[in-house]
């Protein structure tokens, strides 16, 4: 398990720590403006590959949003640990039992559950408890809009 997680914290060094990163000699600037390249050219690649001529704009578009902040979320994240490694405290040394942070741990647990379990509901197939089946609406939207218009 060590290795695994010896893995990835040198996996992310490598993309964002500074000290241990093959760009550590450009501006931050520039080592960001790269990323946002490669993730511009790896969402051309997969979305030319993937989507068809008539979905490619907004899948194109999808993915490039989706990789940009997903690059801001890793660097981000990967910064706040690493400064929180730096100036460790561990709440049982400090004996600093916050009943708000015990609180937002026990509503993060319970609201998993709660999730959990309710995607669990809607995708089981004899989750339905309505006796009555749905059918769709009793009119079409041009019948609901034709009280308001002047052509009855």
């Amino acid at each position: 398990m060590d290795s695994l997680k010896n893995w990835m914290i040198d996996s992310a060094n490598i993309l964002f720590d500074d000290s241990k990163n093959d760009l550590r000699a450009l501006p931050r600037s520039v080592r960001l403006q790269i990323l946002l390249v490669l993730s511009f050219v790896w969402t051309t690649v997969f979305s030319l590959y993937i989507f068809s001529y008539t979905t490619f704009a907004f899948g194109w578009a999808g993915l490039y949003v989706a990789h940009v902040g997903l690059i801001f979320a890793v660097y981000m994240t990967f910064k706040q640990f690493h400064k929180a490694e730096q100036k460790s405290n561990s709440v049982f040394q400090t004996k600093n039992f916050d009943p708000f942070k015990i609180m937002v741990i026990v509503f993060v647990i319970v609201f998993i559950f709660v999730f959990s379990k309710g995607i669990e509901i809607l995708t089981s197939p004899h989750s339905n408890s309505y006796s009555i089946p749905y059918d769709g609406p009793s009119k079409s939207a041009f019948e609901k809009w034709l009280p308001f218009s002047k052509v009855k």
